[in-house]
């Protein structure tokens, strides 16, 4: 076992069973389009700790490491299991979940600390928290969902054979978290690509046999402007996704489907 001396006194052991405390600095920005600015808190170290336990304890005791008094850290948070994407934040410079990202594996990539930012290809609210509304947005544009006609009893849907069940599971358990976005050089406030999610559900619902009945309207949108002539193909989408998701399958799909639908234009058909 070995022990370590931070240049602020801050006495930490190597060992997570014997380590006391470890550094987490936190990006804060008090309200829109302010300035942002960096606190240190140094957090008792507890075995078995992610992330939303760290912002909950530093809730519980919000003073720097200087002692200075300050507010919780706002960030967002709801299912804690990784399946609604609320949490998501960048974490030691890589984005993902605060409630999947264990501290023990994150102490052992940078002994330093944890540092915490918010994402950057939204606008924050505040702290950690971050405004993904441009994401829903762009799923608003490419009719992501299944019309339906009532909620009534419609009897038995269309049969969905199991190689296209296959193919769209995995698309669909996108949960709107942000990475792919985060990652994207493309996706950004000055350019109106959709980004990689957006387009992956506009595949998911056009293997839909109901959803397909918006098949054109979907590729229409993917074919304009902000639409696949806009993706890069850099691939950083597909290895940030927290749900190994298929996207650059999906976007590559997206490229021959819309040329198809051109073509079906351009001929008339």
């Amino acid at each position: 076992m070995t022990a370590t001396t931070h240049s602020r006194g801050t006495h930490v052991h190597s060992d997570p069973v014997h380590r006391r405390c470890f550094s987490v600095r936190i990006r804060r920005q008090d309200r829109p389009n302010a300035g942002s600015h960096w606190e240190v808190f140094d957090v008792p170290y507890e075995p078995g700790m992610n992330m939303t336990t760290v912002l909950q304890r530093i809730a519980a005791d919000p003073v720097t490491v200087d002692h200075h008094p300050t507010t919780p850290v706002a960030y967002d948070a709801c299912c804690l299991e990784e399946v609604c994407g609320a949490c998501t934040m960048v974490i030691n410079g890589r984005v993902r979940q605060a409630c999947s990202a264990l501290v023990d594996s994150l102490l052992e990539d940078s002994s330093e600390g944890i540092e915490l930012s918010p994402m950057t290809k939204f606008p924050v609210v505040r702290d950690l928290l971050v405004d993904r509304r441009p994401m829903f947005e762009s799923l608003k544009k490419v009719k992501a969902w299944v019309r339906v006609d009532g909620y009534h009893d419609l009897g038995s849907g269309p049969r969905v054979p199991p190689r296209v069940q296959d193919e769209a599971y995995p698309l669909s358990r996108c949960m709107t978290c942000g990475c792919c976005v985060e990652a994207c050089p493309q996706f950004n406030d000055r350019s109106p690509f959709i980004g990689p999610a957006a387009i992956s559900q506009a595949i998911l619902f056009n293997t839909h046999p109901t959803g397909a009945v918006d098949k054109d309207a979907r590729l229409d949108v993917l074919s304009g402007e902000g639409g696949i002539v806009d993706c890069g193909n850099s691939q950083n989408c597909v290895k940030v996704c927290p749900k190994d998701i298929p996207l650059t399958d999906s976007i590559a799909k997206a490229g021959r489907d819309t040329t198809l639908y051109k073509l079906r234009q351009w001929f008339g058909r």
